[in-house]
This record gives structure tokens, C-alpha cells and sequence, in this order.
């Protein structure tokens, strides 16, 4: 197969291309936005009039949630207008579309695991144009699928366990919020389901099939930041605080927790708790 592989700067690009050499039958492409740049709709129609390939997963996004709700246009663009235009392309040239999208589609409002026939209600610029991007590949009537996850943390790039550490080396406490919850999800695991779905034999029969995936278990932000703490044998105090202590430009969802049962029976893989893909990222010892 012939794989393209959008966002490649991101933590979720770089931990497909740490992957992607476990397949040595398919060939990857990795692309970023000075090769296709999703905020230009020319650029990638220049891209597919000379590239052609089995199977797309789109990586990219624009993920800076409080930034969203200043540049409102830009982010609708990367997120919903220049998904509709990859979708597009896939159906008409017979291409399979893996999108990534984000519990950031729901508005938190309940507090059990969401399912992926929940209805979709977010809060802010961020979720509304991943929600749209989602919509785009439905109506696209291509064989494609959408994941949605949350919480991403990595080695690579920025992210909470990455500021954690600094910050957490440097200040005797710090204050999190203890009002959100969900499921921190490590880059290296997601890689591996998003590999593993755009290549599943059941693949040829997607039709903008929606799955979750993060990892096992529940947590608060205030959690995970004392669980990297403790991992990280660092001495700082963690302080609770209510999220009207910590204001922000986007409203977050209060329970972001997704159900991940379809996407384990469809792959028939056992998703790993977040604790111990917590170790293993702060150990760097992952491996497929």
C-alpha cells in the first residue's frame, strides 16, 4: 500500500513515523505543511494532481484550542474546509481516508464513557470545526473512517506531561484542575490503533465509520499531573483547584471519558491502562 501520512511535525505524525518502519511491506509518505499546506486549497490540489496513494490519515489539524477562538477562520479552514477537499479527493479517486478528530466534539454534559452515535454539541471554535471536518468526511460517501481521541500527550512536541516535567523540576507546587475528566492518551499506543484501522480487513467497508480511542481508566487533570509527579520522582506539590480558578478563552468539556469498545472488538486488541503508558513513556520504552 501506498500510505500518506499528514501533520508529520505533530505528536501524533512523529510517533507514525517512529512506527512505520514495523511495516516494511507499505510504502509512507510524510508530509507537513511546506509540502501540503492545508491552510491553502491550491496546495493540495497541486499535491494529488501528481500524487496518487491506497490509503490517507490525516494527522493534521489545528489543535491550539484557546488560539481557535481569535483565528476562528484558520481554524475552520485546516479543520473542516481542507478535510472536505481531502475527503473529496479519496471518494473520487477511490482512496481509503483515516480522519483523527477529538472528544472535543461533545460538550461534556453527562458522565459516562461517549459512544460514537452520540450526539455531537461542542463548546468553542476548536471542537466545532473538528466537528464540521467529521461531517465533511461523512458526506463524502468514501471509503473512510474517523477516530477520535483526546488528552494526547508524547514524547514528542509540546504537552501537559512534557510542561508538567519542566514545570514540576523547577517549582516546589503547582495548582490543576480537578473539575475535568478524562483519559490521558499516549501518542505511541494511538499510532499503533490508527495503523492497525486503516489496515484492519474489515477497512474496504468504511463509510465514514466513527470509532474512539484513548486509553483505559479515568483521571482528572489534577491526577495526571500527581501521577507524572510521582513517576517522575519529582518533588512538587500538586494543589486541586475548580477550573473557575483557571479561566480560559475555550471552554473545555467537564467529561471527555470515550467508549472504546467497538474500536477493541473491531481490532481485537486489549487497550492498555494510562498509567502504564505513562511509564512507558516517561521510561521510553514503547515499542509496537
Amino acid at each position: 500500500m501506498k500510505i500518506l501520512i499528514t501533520g508529520q511535525s505533530g505528536q501524533l505524525g512523529q510517533e507514525l513515523h517512529a512506527l512505520h518502519e514495523y511495516y516494511p511491506d507499505h510504502q509512507f509518505t510524510f508530509t507537513g505543511r511546506h509540502q501540503l499546506d492545508l491552510s491553502n486549497p491550491a496546495s493540495i490540489d497541486a499535491w494529488f494532481r501528481q500524487h496518487h496513494y491506497d490509503i490517507i490519515i490525516n494527522a493534521a489539524a489545528y489543535t491550539a484550542v484557546d488560539k481557535a477562538e481569535d483565528e476562528p477562520e484558520l481554524a475552520d479552514q485546516i479543520n473542516h474546509k481542507a478535510v472536505k477537499q481531502l475527503a473529496d479527493i479519496a471518494a473520487s479517486s477511490g482512496t481509503r481516508l483515516l480522519h483523527v478528530s477529538t472528544d472535543y466534539v461533545f460538550d461534556g454534559d453527562h458522565c459516562r464513557p461517549w459512544t460514537e452515535t452520540d450526539n455531537t454539541r461542542p463548546l468553542g471554535v476548536y471542537g466545532t470545526t473538528k466537528c464540521r471536518g467529521e461531517e465533511a468526511v461523512v458526506a463524502a460517501h468514501g471509503n473512510s473512517a474517523i477516530v477520535r481521541t483526546g488528552w494526547v500527550y508524547s514524547r514528542y512536541g509540546n504537552n501537559f506531561v512534557k510542561t508538567m516535567l519542566k514545570l514540576g523540576a523547577s517549582r516546589p507546587s503547582l495548582n490543576v484542575v480537578n473539575d475535568q475528566i478524562g483519559t490521558p492518551t499516549h501518542a505511541a499506543a494511538l499510532a499503533e490503533a490508527v495503523i492497525q484501522l486503516a489496515l484492519s480487513k474489515e477497512a474496504g467497508r468504511y463509510s465514514g465509520e466513527i470509532f474512539h480511542y484513548s486509553q483505559e481508566g479515568v483521571a482528572s487533570w489534577y491526577d495526571f499531573a500527581c501521577s507524572i509527579m510521582e513517576l517522575a520522582n519529582l518533588d512538587c506539590r500538586i494543589y486541586p483547584i475548580p477550573s473557575k480558578e483557571y479561566p480560559t478563552p475555550a471552554k473545555r468539556p467537564a467529561f471527555s471519558v470515550l467508549d472504546k469498545r467497538k474500536i477493541s472488538e473491531q481490532l481485537a486488541i486489549e487497550i492498555p491502562h494510562w498509567r502504564s503508558e505513562l511509564i512507558k513513556m516517561l521510561t521510553n520504552k514503547h515499542e509496537p
